[in-house]
């Protein structure tokens, strides 16, 4: 079932690719529909969920590299069940979203099937060969999405993204190899490492070993002083390529830390906790300051998951400090942690598909072209609005089941830490009324006054749901949270070693 739910879009991919002569028409129609029955095939996933005796679900182990013990382990816990079914739903949205696209239909909607595999297999490799192997792969499709169908600089910006993500990557397959040495007998099996602990005692060399996993998944998510790729990356990728690079691709770095760093060196993480947490803060508040400072709408949200991502950093450094001390506070920061990659994949690739609309109508990212939209386009007015009330965590969505539960859980390890990231709600409030009041709000400016057409049904239909769902999760998040908190506490047991 798991390896269906992970190969069916390469394999839809595969047969678009190779069918002579199908007209774009019915290659994005076949995009939608394989994407929908992706997300039927999750909830399916979802429904029957029961962790077996190794704490995964749907478990799958193949020999597969025999010589170095790397095999085709996959399974799912409640770590990786809700990214998994948030990358259906957003592969989903893109799709409906991207009806109206014309540029190399095809090789475009082939690209992002490929991407959609290779993001589920991060979410459900248990062998950290197979990890890498998807993770890497995920560099080469958004390169390609990047450079194909991205705005004027998009070339450099691809190059940057990959050069970027690349040596994080190698880095990343340094401290795998690491483990790999210090184990015996030596894995890659991530199951069996956990259980092994084998860099318990090792000092110095158990610390280069995390400090090239944590370069390597930093980079990927981005924390500060590794984001420097994602703001290029982001105002020239197209509204898709950004709405999954910022909903899905940067988890793949936050999970990172939750599914290796964390139990495979777990005395270490301890250790150098206070040096994550520090991360954490600085990624919060700077992504916050450095957004309230764009004029580029487009912009400034790439900012914005810098300063969202920095809390799942704070929140796993704290959950260091926590472990073997607090269990309660353990628990709810991690939790929180996991909420907060899927409410963030939620409203941010909401945020830039509507940053699409906004390009598509008037050419340009900068706010200082608008104005007064909500008179002309009052369904794009109430959907942004909603989005941006989301992403400062308001009540009632999503982000702030996460953010609050990253607080209370951080706040007793490292309380001065978390004091200083509530900052960062309070300049995201800030930046997001001042731009919502830029673009929609006021008199029009002239530049945008041939911007008369409200949302299209496909740009409702795309952005709407993803709202709706954190909108449930904000106020029914019982469902989500009664999947996560188990494997938390998994998590707080193998941190406590």
């Amino acid at each position: 079932m798991l390896s269906i739910v992970v190969f069916w879009p390469l394999a839809v991919a595969v047969i678009l690719l190779a069918v002579p002569r199908l007209g774009d028409s019915v290659v994005r129609w076949a995009w939608v529909v394989a994407t929908a029955v992706e997300v039927a095939l999750v909830v399916a996933l979802w429904a029957g969920y029961t962790p077996g005796a190794s704490g995964f679900g749907y478990e799958v182990n193949r020999r597969w590299i025999p010589t170095v013990d790397s095999g085709y382990h996959v399974g799912v816990d409640g770590l990786s069940l809700p990214l998994v079914a948030v990358t259906a739903v957003l592969f989903l949205a893109c799709a409906v979203y991207s009806l109206r696209q014309t540029h190399q239909v095809r090789a475009f909607v082939a690209l992002f099937l490929f991407l959609e595999t290779v993001c589920l297999g991060v979410f459900v490799a248990l062998d950290l060969i197979l990890f890498f192997v998807f993770f890497d792969l995920s560099i080469v499709g958004m390169y390609f999405v990047i450079s194909g169908w991205g705005h004027r600089d998009a070339a450099r910006a691809a190059l940057k993204f990959f050069l970027y993500t690349f040596v994080g990557s190698l880095a990343l397959l340094l401290g795998f190899i690491g483990l790999y040495v210090a184990a015996e007998p030596g894995t890659f099996d991530i199951v069996a490492l956990s259980e092994l602990n084998p860099l318990a005692g090792q000092g110095t060399f158990g610390v280069l070993v995390l400090l090239a996993i944590v370069i390597g998944l930093a980079i990927k998510t981005p924390t500060v002083p590794f984001h420097t790729w994602l703001p290029p990356a982001h105002t020239e990728a197209p509204a898709a390529g950004s709405a999954i690079l910022a909903g899905v691709l940067l988890k793949l770095g936050t999970y990172g830390f939750v599914r290796v760093a964390m139990p495979l060196l777990p005395a270490t993480w301890r250790d150098y906790a206070p040096a994550i947490v520090v991360v954490g803060v600085l990624s919060v508040l700077y992504g916050a300051l450095v957004a309230l400072s764009q004029r580029d709408f487009k912009r400034m949200i790439a900012y914005t998951s810098v300063n969202h991502m920095g809390y799942v950093i704070l929140a796993v450094g704290a959950a260091g400090l926590l472990a073997g001390s607090n269990a309660q506070a353990h628990d709810l920061a991690v939790t929180g942690a996991v909420t907060q990659m899927v409410s963030h994949g939620l409203i941010t690739g909401a945020l830039f598909l509507l940053a699409g609309v906004l390009f598509e109508r008037g050419r340009t990212y900068d706010m200082g072209s608008y104005g007064g939209l909500a008179a002309r386009a009052p369904r794009f007015a109430w959907l942004t609005a909603l989005a941006a009330f989301a992403s400062l965590g308001l009540p009632g969505f999503s982000g702030f089941i996460a953010e609050f539960q990253i607080f209370t859980g951080s706040l007793a390890g490292a309380p001065v830490a978390t004091a200083l990231a509530f900052l960062g709600i309070l300049v995201t409030a800030a930046l997001f009324l001042r731009a919502y009041q830029r673009l929609f709000l006021g008199t029009p400016r002239s530049a945008t006054g041939g911007i008369v057409a409200d949302l299209t049904a496909a740009e409702t239909v795309s952005i709407a749901p993803l709202m709706v769902l954190a909108v449930v999760i904000g106020l029914f998040p019982r469902f989500l949270l009664d999947t996560i908190e188990p494997a938390a506490r998994t998590l707080g047991s193998l941190l406590s070693r």
